[in-house]
């Protein structure tokens, strides 16, 4: 057999096999792992989708929390997991989109290392304060902190209520202390004991503790105003300039077969076309926003890449 010959042969073999494998994808168990702790919006969003999606499937989607370093554990692990498509990763823009602007050394790229099946939807954020806090409005906040530099302190589990935070320092120029969490219901918990002043917390893990009345919403990360919450203004009508989308996807280790890539994102679409799943969603404020296509997913990717890198040098932050 001649050289291109065997080459044509190869790859028609390789297409036969890639093609056979996929139709009989999945037949065990997937894991679905999250970078961070159960309890949080990202977590609560998994969850439901796994459970519909893994009903699709016709196999359990199990989720597996590994939260820790700023998203940084789980994303090393999944881009070193096998790309059969047994391993998936429920993740951000704190992974994806911020980390490689605030990591040094980070272990990991956001593009060469996975495999982009559809973005899920936004997450939105909410600046929450202590329901005791005098302050009812953003812009008292805002004032208050400005009558007090340097005795404030925020709260941030994630890169999102990082740079939320810190552009709302620069642009509104406080002089507000940092203090890092681990988790969002840690974070949450001091708040609410009154460790922290302040908190942009994800509307998925902050909505009990805000329908309770634990806590005080004076600003949402939105554009416009949620359905959820109609009446909280967005942070950008009293902080000018702010500019700040939190997004959900999902992804495979890189080097996934396209025809499974494929099968996953066919079936995630239905499952978030189902009126059940977009309603018990919309319960945590998540606004269900899906890609088409995996590629459409990647563009959007490299997009928020480079969006992101502008918020955190916008904000002032150095990369540690």
């Amino acid at each position: 057999m001649k050289p291109i010959s065997r080459v044509l042969a190869l790859a028609a073999g390789l297409l036969t096999a890639s093609a056979a494998f996929s139709q009989s994808y999945p037949s065990m168990p997937i894991t679905m792992v999250v970078p961070f702790a159960a309890g949080s919006g990202t977590d609560a969003v998994a969850r439901i989708v796994a459970k519909k999606l893994g009903e699709r499937l016709k196999q359990p989607v199990l989720i597996d929390n590994r939260a820790g370093a700023n998203a940084q554990i789980a994303a090393q692990f999944v881009a070193k997991a096998k790309p059969d498509g047994y391993t998936l990763f429920m993740t951000t823009n704190t992974s994806h989109s911020a980390n490689p602007s605030l990591i040094l050394n980070l272990k990991y790229d956001p593009i060469k290392d996975f495999t982009p099946v559809a973005r899920v939807g936004e997450l939105p954020f909410a600046l929450v304060v202590n329901k005791d806090d005098p302050a009812r409005t953003l812009r008292e906040w805002i004032d208050n902190a400005k009558a007090q530099p340097g005795k404030l302190s925020y709260a941030t589990p994630n890169s999102t209520s990082l740079v939320a935070s810190e552009t709302i320092k620069r642009i509104a120029g406080l002089d507000v202390l940092s203090v890092p969490y681990k988790s969002s219901p840690q974070a949450l918990t001091d708040l609410i004991g009154g460790t922290v002043k302040m908190y942009v917390v994800d509307v998925g893990s902050g909505m009990g503790m805000i329908n309770a009345g634990s806590v005080r919403v004076l600003g949402v990360t939105t554009k416009d105003p949620l359905k959820s919450m109609p009446n909280v203004v967005p942070i950008v009508k009293e902080v000018p300039g702010f500019d700040l989308t939190s997004w959900n996807g999902i992804f495979g280790p890189a080097g996934m077969p396209k025809p499974i890539v494929d099968k996953i994102n066919a079936e995630l679409q239905e499952a978030l076309a189902d009126k059940e799943v977009q309603k018990s969603l919309a319960q945590l404020g998540f606004e269900t926003w899906p890609t088409k296509t995996p590629e459409e997913f990647a563009k959007y990717v490299a997009d928020q890449l480079a969006h992101w890198s502008t918020l955190v040098k916008q904000a002032g932050i150095r990369a540690q």
